[in-house]
C-alpha cells in the first residue's frame, strides 16, 4: 500500500493554470499533488557569447525553492552568496529537457529563460518544473508567432517528466516525498511526445535493480508522461 493510497501506476492529481504572471511572455502554475511550481518564460534579445552570430537561439532555465516550500525553513541561497550544487544540477536538467523540443535555428538569435520557482515541495519538483516549463515556453513562443517575431514555429514536440521507483519492493509512478525518502531505487524520466527519451536519471538508493525492473519503470514512466502531455494539451 502506498502512503497516499494511490495505485502503483497512478499519478497524483495534476493541474496547470496558465497566465499567472502578468508580465511574463508565458507562465503557469503547475500542481502535482502537494507540489506546486510557478513557471515563467522571458524573451531576451541576447545570447551567451558562444552563440553570437551563429543564427541559433537558446533556451535556458533557472530553478529555486522558496524558504518555506518544505516543512522547515531553508535559508535563501542568495543569503549565502551562491547556489547549491543541487540547484545548479536541476536548472541545467530543465534547460536540456526544454532545448530537446526546440528548433534553435527557427528560434533565431534570441534567448528564452524559463524560471521555475517551487512554492510547495512534496517530491517531484524537477519533473513538475519541466512539465510546467514546457507550457510556459509554448505560450511564449505562441505570443512571438502572433507578434510576427518568428516566421515558423520552433517547437518540435511536447516534453514532460515523471518520477518512478521502487517503494516497499513495488514499482510505483510519481513518487511523493514519503515514498522518495524511502525508495529502494528512484529516478526521473524525461520524454518527448513522440516517446523518445530526453534524459533518464536513475539510481539505486537502497537496493540494486535488474534490467527487467528497469524496463518496468520505463513502461510506467511512458504511461505517466503520456498522461501529463494530455494535461498540457488540454490547458492549451
Amino acid at each position: 500500500m502506498r502512503p497516499s493510497g494511490r495505485k502503483l501506476d497512478e499519478l497524483r492529481a495534476v493541474s496547470i493554470e496558465t497566465g499567472v504572471m502578468r508580465h511574463a511572455e508565458g507562465s503557469c502554475l503547475i500542481r502535482l499533488g502537494d507540489t506546486q511550481v510557478i513557471c515563467s518564460a522571458s524573451l531576451e534579445e541576447r545570447l551567451p557569447p558562444f552563440l553570437r552570430n551563429t543564427g541559433q537561439g537558446w533556451v535556458t532555465a533557472e530553478y529555486g525553492m522558496l524558504p518555506r516550500a518544505t516543512t522547515t525553513r531553508n535559508r535563501r541561497e542568495a543569503a549565502s552568496g551562491k547556489q547549491t550544487g543541487r540547484t545548479v544540477e536541476i536548472q541545467r536538467l530543465i534547460g536540456r529537457a526544454l532545448r530537446a523540443c526546440v528548433d534553435r535555428q527557427a528560434l533565431g538569435e534570441r534567448q528564452i529563460t524559463i524560471d521555475c520557482d517551487v512554492i510547495a515541495a512534496d517530491g517531484g519538483t524537477r519533473c513538475a518544473a519541466i512539465t510546467g516549463g514546457w507550457v510556459a515556453l509554448r505560450l511564449a513562443v505562441s505570443k512571438m508567432l502572433q507578434a510576427g517575431l518568428l516566421t515558423s514555429d520552433p517547437m518540435l514536440d511536447h516534453v514532460a517528466a515523471v518520477s518512478c521507483g521502487f517503494y516497499a519492493g513495488q514499482p510505483v509512478l510519481d513518487l511523493d516525498y514519503a515514498e522518495d525518502s524511502e525508495a529502494g531505487a528512484d529516478g526521473n524520466f524525461i520524454m518527448r511526445g513522440d516517446g523518445r527519451l530526453v534524459e533518464v536519471q536513475l539510481s539505486a538508493e537502497g537496493a540494486v535493480f535488474s534490467r527487467a525492473e528497469l524496463d518496468t519503470l520505463m513502461d510506467l514512466a511512458q504511461a505517466g508522461v503520456e498522461r501529463l502531455i494530455a494535461v498540457q494539451k488540454a490547458v492549451l
